[in-house]
């Protein structure tokens, strides 16, 4: 008999406190996924930022959404352990002779990615206001950014999963996340677009994470917004269609 439709919901609900339960048993992954972006941060800020030029800005008020998106990358990596852990260890195996939906562990690791990285953003931004962060943004604006980071936490949960997925080792599954790390380091995360050389210059203003520093700078700090918010929309809704496609075909074929 075909299990009702309503139970991937339960079934999933139980993938996700499996996962979470994972994350604190290793509290250690999420303690570096939150110090190594401060310590950027306040090395950045206190170093780097009084060589910077960013024109009127603080420098801390400018870099904290790379800080952001770097840090959302980096702790990516674990959720991409995890998954390449359970497809690995036979654990994947264990769960289909059980009468659980098919994409629920995909799911629960989708959702505790998200729960691992809306963490890591919180602190993030904490520790910013330590260093001086005062953003301008009103309520709405920061609405807005609460939405793009959850479409954000969203896409990069899911390419976690889908490297997980596709990695034939844990730790090789954390070394296809690394360019998430690098990749804010590349945009204007840390400097100016305009101000970089012409060949990383272009790479930096075509790829996604661009725009949505842009949109989350623009938001916290009320600067001018132009049209990196519909970008990085259009790159967060893209990124996590193509992702979670890609995802349940590696694991249905890796089932089959």
């Amino acid at each position: 008999m075909n299990k009702p439709k309503t139970s991937i919901f339960f079934d999933s609900w139980i993938m996700f406190k499996r996962c979470l339960l994972i994350s604190l048993r290793n509290p250690e992954a999420l303690l570096m996924a939150t110090i190594t972006p401060f310590f950027l941060m306040f090395l950045f800020g206190t170093v780097f930022g009084n060589i910077a030029d960013v024109g009127d800005l603080n420098y801390i008020d400018f870099i904290v959404p790379g800080i952001i998106m770097q840090s959302l990358g980096q702790a990516s990596q674990h959720s991409a352990i995890n998954v390449a852990t359970d497809m690995t260890k036979g654990i994947i195996d264990r769960f289909r002779s059980m009468s659980i939906s098919k994409y629920a562990v995909l799911i629960g690791h989708t959702g505790a990615g998200g729960v691992r990285n809306t963490i890591s953003t919180t602190v993030i931004i904490g520790s910013a206001f330590i260093l001086g962060f005062r953003p301008q943004g009103g309520f709405v604006d920061w609405l807005i950014v609460v939405g793009l980071l959850m479409l954000v936490n969203i896409a990069i949960s899911l390419i976690a999963v889908l490297c997980g997925l596709i990695s034939k080792t844990p730790e090789g599954s954390s070394g296809l996340m690394f360019p998430l790390f690098i990749l804010p380091f590349l945009s204007s995360g840390f400097a100016p677009t305009d101000t970089m050389s012409s060949g990383i210059r272009w790479f930096a203003e075509i790829q996604p994470m661009t725009p949505i520093i842009n949109s989350i700078r623009a938001l916290m700090l009320d600067l001018p917004l132009g049209n990196s918010l519909w970008i990085a929309l259009a790159w967060s809704v893209g990124i996590i269609i193509v992702a979670f496609t890609a995802s349940t075909q590696v694991y249905n074929r890796k089932l089959s």
